[in-house]
């Protein structure tokens, strides 16, 4: 969060240069009104790591996405577009494990797609994913990858199910599902 705001910090002050809004760099007496003005005004914005959000004044595009956990509790969430399912899951403290930080070397990310509709606007698995995915605990037909599925337009509405376990092998020492 700190780098994200530092670096959101400099991207504006460069803004500012170019424009001509911040005629020089601060000197020492002025830093502490140059840090308020950036700060308090970076304070109520949405700070992400993501390539959507750090296009300045654009409009984030979003899609709505539900995720049910085991016990068939339902969270929504809005995820920006170009978002993986694993990368919203985690901004929203939704428990999808995703072991390998989504570089789709485990299984522990599994989700469920619901509704087939959605499952065939999905791209096809790759052989890499396809690999994982027989790993899985509890795969269906419609199986995917939360770190390979990205957040598209047709995706709104999409309806994620949690299984209600995963293998973790680096944890479970290749023995059991968690």
């Amino acid at each position: 969060m700190f780098i994200s705001r530092v670096s959101r910090f400099g991207t504006q002050m460069v803004k500012r240069l170019t424009k001509g809004t911040l005629t020089s760099a601060p000197k020492t007496g002025n830093l502490p009104k140059v840090y308020n003005y950036f700060f308090h005004s970076l304070k109520h914005q949405t700070f992400s790591t993501t390539t959507a959000h750090e296009e300045g004044d654009k409009e984030v595009e979003e899609i709505s996405v539900t995720f049910v956990d085991k016990d068939e509790m339902e969270t929504h969430i809005k995820v920006p577009i170009g978002m993986s399912m694993l990368e919203a899951a985690h901004e929203h403290d939704i428990e999808l494990e995703g072991a390998c930080e989504g570089s789709c070397a485990c299984s522990t990310c599994h989700v469920i797609v619901r509704d087939m509709e959605y499952y065939n606007k999905l791209e096809d698995p790759t052989d890499e994913e396809n690999d994982m995915l027989d790993l899985a605990f509890g795969l269906t037909e419609t199986s995917r990858l939360g770190c390979q599925m990205t957040a598209k337009p047709e995706l709104d509405g999409i309806c994620l199910e949690l299984p209600s376990a995963t293998r973790n092998f680096a944890v479970d020492r290749y023995a059991k599902a968690t």
